[in-house]
């Protein structure tokens, strides 16, 4: 017997909004436009980023890593990326990037939350994995 979920997976024009909001965060990311990064996590206490070496809670912590980070070697190669979106107003975004001159593989993942402003990301994570 097939499951019965509530909602609907991947619905057409809502995983397209998703992969555009991921598309944005990309650019912004490895360009350091603060300001959209800024803008594209949801700005509330809730809100949190485990990175690659801090763990983050609340925008406020964020927006501060944001500010003090080097703008240095931030450009990267995705790959393996996998966006589903739940529902019309729910979404995660899995992906693996690599770097020049790192051997690890890193991971990232996002979720993804409609809002009246449009999509926010309320959680992320990034790591990476040795001896890959």
């Amino acid at each position: 017997m097939e499951p019965v979920t509530p909602f609907e997976v991947n619905i057409p024009e809502v995983l397209a909004e998703v992969e555009a909001a991921f598309g944005r965060y990309e650019v912004a990311l490895t360009t350091n436009q603060v300001d959209v990064l800024d803008e594209l996590f949801l700005d509330g206490p809730h809100t949190v980023r485990y990175g690659a070496t801090e763990n983050l809670v609340g925008v406020d912590e964020i927006r501060a890593f944001r500010i003090g980070r080097s703008p240095k070697n931030l450009m990267r190669s995705l790959r393996r990326t996998v966006i589903t979106s739940y529902g019309r107003d729910y979404a995660v975004a899995n992906t693996e990037f690599t770097r020049a001159g790192e051997a690890r593989i890193g991971r990232q993942s996002h979720t993804w939350l409609r809002l009246p402003q449009g999509w926010r990301i309320v959680a992320a994570h990034v790591s990476w994995m040795e001896g890959v």
